[in-house]
């Protein structure tokens, strides 16, 4: 049996202070005072997205949502699907307001 071990987690104070300061990516939404840097859990090994969101998010894959839309990214259970009923490529996303 292989262990993997365990990344450490990668911290960008710099990148979550642009994300925080970006309103809510959700298109209908329109609320630009609250907005959380919403950590992207899921993982995509193909873009280099490991499973670091669970504990140890990796800061890089930050999104900006409002309050109530990050309490339901996490309520929702399945994070792709909650991202697809918005309409959006979170991954594609994260790596656009990584080049911004």
């Amino acid at each position: 049996m292989t262990l993997r071990q365990r990344q450490p987690r990668v911290k960008d104070k710099k990148h979550l202070d642009y994300i925080r300061s970006l309103p809510c990516c959700i298109p209908t939404c329109g609320d630009n005072t609250t907005t959380e840097a919403a950590h992207l859990r899921t993982s995509n090994i193909g873009l280099g997205k490991d499973d670091h969101g669970w504990g140890r998010p990796n800061d890089e894959w930050a999104l900006p949502l409002c309050g109530r839309h990050h309490r339901e990214q996490h309520d929702f259970g399945n994070e792709l699907k909650w991202w697809a009923s918005k309409g959006i490529d979170p991954f594609w996303l994260a790596m656009t307001l990584r080049r911004s």
